[in-house]
């Protein structure tokens, strides 16, 4: 494997330093090839690197920044005033050719209209969408998009999004001729509002994209399709009930501190270890990262509320697109699918 350079934003997130840094170490001490460009206030930053073994520093390198992208800051003011950020730094370190990614948990507005004016879109592509992967029934894996980037979505941007999906099907998860599908109300043909209808028959014209059809929302997890389409109002909206839902549920298995006898206290373990077991890669921590397609470089937002284990996630998950150069494969998929973008 050749040696990849990934530029890390330090500061955003709910916890910054203290989850950034050592979910940078971790991934730098599970991947030799990797090498991470840290971008944030040393001040913060260094203690956090003391007791780090010297041979993981010497694939880190710390880039200085004395500001940060606030959490709750109007994406267009935070990009007004992103110079000197440690968001805008991961992004020019990543145009200028320093690193091949960027990762950040920061303000995803800000980022998003960042990413997009410093990288700009690939043709044909009107605005990136934020894309995960999730766990399904079946054992594989569903990407959904639009996760919250684009709240509002023309016939033309889905249709955009099911091309972009349907690449990073094939080339993330390996899937050959993956299956497509519509978020909607119903999975009758005259159901769904008229841009979902209009991307609809769009799609079912195109011989590139295997369109299987809507599909509703309890079919999210099921795995009936590789790749489920929707606005990223709808996405956002999905994707964090599906998060509150597994949380819930995951914290019920440990809660209960009731005094019992030995052998109800031996049961009630066992019941949960199978539980965590059969159920624990519903975690969201196992598939933190939605990579931002469409653009020429590869930007992954982690979610804001990361801890270590979910933010070394979304690090790997950068590390997957530039090995699998996505954003070279949509750009010739498009090519393909939509001539006029030529």
């Amino acid at each position: 494997m050749s040696r990849l350079t990934i530029a890390l934003d330090a500061m955003g997130g709910d916890f910054g330093p203290c989850v950034t840094v050592p979910a940078a170490l971790q991934a730098l001490a599970s991947n030799p090839a990797l090498n991470i460009k840290l971008v944030g206030n040393p001040s913060d930053i260094q203690p956090h690197l003391n007791q780090c073994d010297s041979a993981l520093l010497q694939r880190l390198q710390l880039i200085p920044a004395e500001l940060m992208v606030a959490n709750d800051a109007k994406p267009s003011q935070a990009i007004r005033n992103s110079r000197g950020t440690s968001m805008r730094i991961a992004l020019e370190l990543l145009k200028e050719g320093e690193a091949q990614a960027c990762v950040s948990a920061g303000n995803t507005g800000a980022l998003m209209g960042l990413a997009k004016m410093m990288l700009k879109p690939l043709d044909g592509i009107d605005r990136p969408a934020l894309v995960t992967a999730l766990p399904n029934q079946k054992g594989g894996k569903t990407l959904l998009l639009d996760l919250g980037a684009n709240v509002e979505c023309d016939s033309d941007m889905l249709v955009q999004f099911a091309v972009m999906g349907a690449v990073m099907a094939e080339e993330i998860l390996q899937i050959s001729n993956p299956r497509v599908a519509l978020l909607n109300i119903g999975e009758e043909e005259t159901k769904g509002l008229d841009n979902i209808q209009a991307a609809a028959a769009i799609l079912r014209e195109v011989q590139q994209i295997n369109y299987i059809g809507y599909l509703e929302g309890n079919d999210l997890l099921t795995g009936e399709t590789d790749v489920l389409v929707c606005d990223g109002f709808v996405g956002n909206v999905t994707l964090k009930t599906l998060e509150g839902v597994v949380r819930v549920f995951l914290s019920l298995l440990s809660s209960g501190k009731r005094k019992r006898l030995w052998w109800m206290k031996l049961i009630s373990y066992w019941f949960k270890k199978s539980l965590s077991k059969r159920f624990g890669h519903l975690n969201p921590d196992r598939y933190n990262g939605a990579c931002l397609l469409g653009l020429r470089s590869s930007v992954i937002k982690s979610h804001g509320a990361a801890n270590q284990q979910a933010f070394t996630v979304a690090i790997e998950q950068a590390v997957q697109a530039v090995e699998r150069q996505v954003p070279m494969q949509i750009a010739a998929r498009l090519q393909a699918v939509l001539p006029k973008s030529e």
